[in-house]
């Protein structure tokens, strides 16, 4: 069980891959990693030495902001933008799409579960 920037990754996979489940470092960046701490990408997890997860671990706190750093500053801008009142930060503010992305249909994501507007239902029989 190896970790890297405090987070235990996947052994069975491979290193390339395996580094992906750290917030913040996507396949591009897995690979730049590896490069520059002279690991091949191919090697299983398990298959490394210590030496060289930390020369891993020292690319990674060199190089990337992760984790804990990282959501902090995504979850600050977003604080940022909902304070200033800006386009964005009200749709974050509604639970709506930001990006600019079509409401009338999709974004089910973003705005939860679709309710039924009356007329979905046969209404039942009455006597009169």
């Amino acid at each position: 069980m190896a970790r890297i920037a405090n987070v235990t990754i996947p052994s069975e996979k491979q290193v390339w891959i395996s580094l992906t489940s750290v917030y913040g470092i996507g396949r591009t960046t897995s690979k730049a990693i590896l490069a520059e701490a002279g690991v091949q990408p191919t090697t299983r997890v398990k298959d490394l030495t210590e030496a060289e997860i930390q020369k891993i671990n020292d690319v990674v706190n060199k190089t990337a902001m992760v984790e804990g750093d990282l959501k902090r500053l995504v979850t600050n801008n977003i604080k940022r933008l909902k304070d200033i009142n800006s386009y964005k930060g009200v749709r974050h503010k509604a639970g709506l799409p930001v990006n600019g992305q079509r409401t009338r249909t999709n974004a089910r994501t973003r705005k939860g579960r679709a309710i039924a507007v009356g007329g979905a239902q046969p209404k039942a029989a009455s006597k009169t």
